[in-house]
């Protein structure tokens, strides 16, 4: 079954969804937006040396979105508007990653397929590395799901409750890293941030509860990669796009049914 080219890409996009829901749940409730953002433009740079060094795309991407994360976490709040420092950090990752690929030589690289995702390219091993990447992220929000949920409501409600919300930052920023890390190989850096945020934010009108919310957002990622993947092979396009353009014609479904 799996020597089928959209089976495995049609798996890929369901491990992505069952990654990016529950933390694109967090980011949306947190604000995140630009935050995940900036993680994910600076994977390109994790590409290039990836590249460079002969090392796994995973361990580099993973790599240098971590440090981008904990470089934003570190900052926030140290004379920098949030808004402004995300916007600097991630524009110049991205371009210094873009910088870095061009200075390869002798390495044949299509960085579209980097920046867009080529999911009808992924392999038996991309697939067991997203899965993986997925299943971390699932248990580790599963995990500190209740003091996630309280850290995100009140720090000081968190505090009160024997909770860091500092800790419960640092792993939100690990599940970040590794979502990111592993979908950029089905959507590309540059539609990363749009996977976490659009079936969330799909899935808020139609939920009641938080754990309603994150398996919504889940099904939404899921339906939309398949979907997606269906319409790009029937209209010839883009597969990574496509998918993201019906997460978006979702949202715009829940938010109308929300508003009628």
């Amino acid at each position: 079954m799996l020597d089928d080219f959209m089976t495995r890409a049609a798996l890929a996009g369901v491990g992505l969804a069952v990654a990016a829901a529950p933390l694109g749940s967090f980011v949306v409730w947190r604000r995140m937006a630009y935050f995940g953002d900036a993680t994910a433009h600076a994977a390109i740079l994790g590409v290039a040396l990836s590249l460079a060094l002969q090392i796994s795309i995973f361990t580099g991407a993973l790599a240098v979105a971590l440090a981008m994360a904990l470089t934003v976490s570190l900052l926030t709040g140290r004379g920098h508007a949030m808004d402004t420092l995300l916007g600097v950090l991630a524009h110049s990752a991205l371009a210094f990653g873009l910088v870095a690929v061009s200075f390869l030589s002798g390495i044949r690289i299509d960085l579209m397929a980097y920046l867009f995702g080529d999911i009808l390219s992924v392999s038996r091993a991309d697939l067991g590395v997203i899965w993986t990447g997925a299943a971390l992220v699932a248990g580790l929000i599963g995990w500190r799901w209740s003091a996630l949920l309280t850290a995100t409501l009140s720090e000081d409600l968190a505090y009160a409750s024997g909770i860091d919300p500092r800790r419960e930052q640092l792993i939100l920023t690990l599940a970040l890293a590794i979502t990111v890390a592993v979908a950029i190989k089905v959507v590309g850096v540059l539609l990363i941030a749009a996977m976490l945020i659009i079936p969330a934010a799909a899935a808020r009108p139609l939920s009641r509860t938080p754990e309603q919310m994150a398996l919504t957002a889940a099904g939404i990622g899921a339906v939309s990669a398949v979907a997606g993947l269906w319409g790009a092979y029937a209209l010839d396009a883009p597969a990574g796009p496509s998918i993201v353009c019906v997460a978006a014609l979702v949202f715009v479904t829940t938010s109308l049914l929300k508003r009628a």
